[in-house]
């Protein structure tokens, strides 16, 4: 008897991921870096604004935009924003011209606009289901403001992750519509989430909640997962579908009504 060796098949390749400075969020955005590029970056849940191979700006709809941040905080009004976009935006100049003309101190700009970039991106660089697009030259009307290492941001978008990870590891808070538990009496709650839980109707998802409060989208992200931890939040179960409306047929076996009835008209003539 002959005993024949197959040799084991070859290991498929592996990533290095510790050699991967983007840490895997995005392959794409890493390549647009290392050569400099500026335009627009394209996903499936918001965009990213790079110059130089920085990233100048980001937009998700999951996020209040940088004009209602500054709002909800009182540092401009929604009149001033539009008068700034009107005046600037064709020139992509609108935060140069706040500052200049005095609105709003730079620090306080960049403060803002870093806290939103990192909050937008934080969504646009999640996991997607779409082709990522990348369109050269395109520039944001803003104009630039901090512009934000690739590797800085992508890092800090995997902490993020983690973090909601620890918090709770379910993550169907963060885009189902949210109802509280039916707990009898819960135990209390900080005040920065008991403005969160009451905001939770039924209804809203965690971007509508982080609207309503004008709050960066992923606080609102942790906060509700802080929530579901404690079993006060959960995520609203599926819409059932609608009942598929029945198809009445007549039975082989049931009667012909009409054919009776016409035959009790027709013996009623005679």
């Amino acid at each position: 008897m002959t005993t024949v060796r197959t040799p084991p098949p070859p290991r498929l390749p592996v990533r290095d991921r510790a050699a991967d400075p983007s840490g895997g969020v995005s392959p794409m955005l890493s390549r647009l870096a290392a050569e400099r590029a500026t335009g627009v970056l394209m996903r499936e849940r918001g965009t990213l604004y790079l110059a130089d191979g920085d990233v100048v700006h980001a937009e998700s709809p999951a996020t209040p935009g940088l004009e209602a941040l500054f709002a909800a905080r009182g540092v401009l009004d929604a009149e001033v924003w539009r008068e700034a976009v009107a005046a600037a935006g064709a020139r992509r100049e609108v935060g140069r011209f706040l500052v200049d003309s005095g609105r709003i101190a730079e620090g306080a700009l960049e403060l803002c606009h870093l806290g939103s970039l990192y909050d937008a991106a934080y969504f646009v660089l999640g996991p997607s289901s779409t082709p990522t697009r990348f369109r050269y030259g395109a520039a944001h009307w803003l104009g630039p403001v901090r512009p934000v290492p690739v590797a800085a941001l992508e890092r800090e978008t995997v902490r993020r992750r983690e973090l909601l990870h620890r918090i709770w590891p379910d993550p169907a808070t963060d885009t189902a519509p949210l109802v509280r538990s039916r707990l009898a009496a819960g135990p209390p709650v900080p005040l920065r989430q008991e403005a969160v839980l009451g905001r939770v109707d039924g209804v809203r998802t965690a971007a509508d909640v982080s609207l309503a409060l004008g709050r960066p989208a992923f606080h609102t992200l942790v906060e509700l997962r802080r929530l579901a931890a404690a079993g006060l939040v959960t995520a609203a179960p599926p819409a059932e579908p609608p009942p598929v409306p029945r198809v009445l047929t007549q039975s082989s076996t049931d009667p012909d009504v009409a054919l009776l009835r016409r035959l009790r008209d027709a013996l009623e003539a005679l």
